[in-house]
């Protein structure tokens, strides 16, 4: 395992701002507000910002506070966080990011988890916290072949998690982390205490609407309708993610339209992504995708086909039942019913803030959260 610091050439950051000085700006195509994607307005105002406003450097150094390695798994060269806990019998627990984020989604959540008694909890619920990119993402090597799996993934965070000496750890993730994180539990069952996810188990599909009372036939429908809303990524990215690269790894305008139209679909509640999680957290996300180049990399997981079944249907996570697993958010008394079909569910709270992306828009409660996911498992510090 070698120690690893991100260190971008400053000519990367000067083609960076004059690519967003020399954008050529399309026209704003007519409708209201949101209604056709990104107002061009907001985008250029953004991209300014950007270019004139955001310091990486001083995120850079920000990121540079966690340590940092590199390590071969499998055959790919992994990028990864490793933030020990200053507290003895701290709880291992390796987090997954989802797409189209990165390691930087947990950036606010790690001091919580690590050193909690600084932020108003009890010092015997603190985690030895690991933080990788998954393979493609950031830092991590892109996978040479198709035919890469979530599993493979999990596997490799198993190895990962015993090349580091921990015998018990827990595993967390949301979005793409959600798909992860039980896998992990079910390729290594004997080490894993349990799986919290942020969101996504128990959600219905077309084959429990036979089953469904009256009731829950109509929450489906209004399911139906929530998720019919916004641009269909995984078709997007399943059939022609390589013209797409092509865009983003040229355009960094096209990236940042591209990154806040998905945020904005994500951060539902609110008018614009920035209200739910901080502008300069979602631009040096953006950064890393665009010095990186990986927007093109990390979308393996939609033509992998890694969310969709044999007849095409998206599928949600399923999960499994050798160790308990938690949510973050629970949802209504279906899905916990179709979600205790495929996991042992012991933790399922209403009422958590937060939209899609939890650990950036309120990092305090999803620490909070998991902690309380923990403390339910007697034994998951012994």
């Amino acid at each position: 395992m070698t120690p690893f610091r991100i260190d971008i050439p400053q000519a990367d950051l000067d083609d960076l701002r004059e690519r967003l000085a020399r954008t050529r700006w399309t026209r704003q195509l007519p409708g209201d507000g949101w209604s056709r994607g990104v107002p061009l307005d907001y985008l250029r105002e953004l991209a300014d910002y950007w270019a004139n406003g955001y310091d990486w450097r001083a995120h850079e150094a920000r990121l540079n506070e966690f340590p940092q390695f590199h390590t071969e798994i499998d055959g790919l060269d992994v990028h990864f966080l490793h933030v020990r806990s200053p507290e003895p019998d701290a709880l291992p627990l390796i987090l997954t990011h989802g797409w189209p984020n990165s390691f930087v989604e947990f950036t606010e959540v790690i001091g919580p988890l690590t050193e909690p008694a600084k932020h108003g909890a009890a010092s015997a619920q603190a985690f030895h916290v690991v933080v990788p990119s998954v393979p493609g993402f950031g830092f991590s090597q892109a996978p040479p072949e198709t035919g890469f799996t979530i599993n493979r993934v999990a596997r490799m965070w198993a190895e990962l998690m015993r090349g580091l000496g921990y015998d018990r750890y827990g595993t967390q993730g949301g979005d793409l982390g959600a798909y992860i994180a039980p896998e992990v539990a079910a390729a290594d069952p004997e080490h894993v205490v349990g799986v919290h996810i942020d969101g996504g188990f128990g959600f219905p599909t077309e084959a429990d609407v036979p089953g469904m009372t009256a009731a829950e036939r109509a929450e489906w429908e209004q399911m139906q309708q929530w998720m019919s809303g916004g641009v269909d990524h995984h078709a997007l990215l399943r059939a022609a993610p390589q013209p797409f690269a092509y865009a983003w790894n040229d355009s960094p305008a096209g990236l940042l339209a591209w990154m806040i139209q998905k945020f904005k679909e994500f951060a539902f509640t609110v008018s614009t992504p920035e209200q739910a999680i901080d502008r300069d957290l979602i631009l040096t996300n953006a950064s890393l995708y665009w010095f990186t180049d990986t927007a093109g990399t990390s979308s393996w997981p939609m033509y992998e086909r890694m969310t969709v079944a044999g007849d095409g249907s998206f599928v949600w996570p399923k999960g499994q039942k050798r160790v308990p697993s938690g949510v973050y958010g629970g949802g209504s008394p279906l899905m916990r019913r179709l979600a205790e079909r495929d996991n042992t569910i012991v933790h399922w709270p209403e009422g958590n803030p937060g939209n899609h992306f939890v650990a950036m828009e309120v990092p305090q409660t999803h620490a909070a959260d998991i902690r309380a996911f923990f403390g339910k498992l007697a034994d998951s510090r012994r």
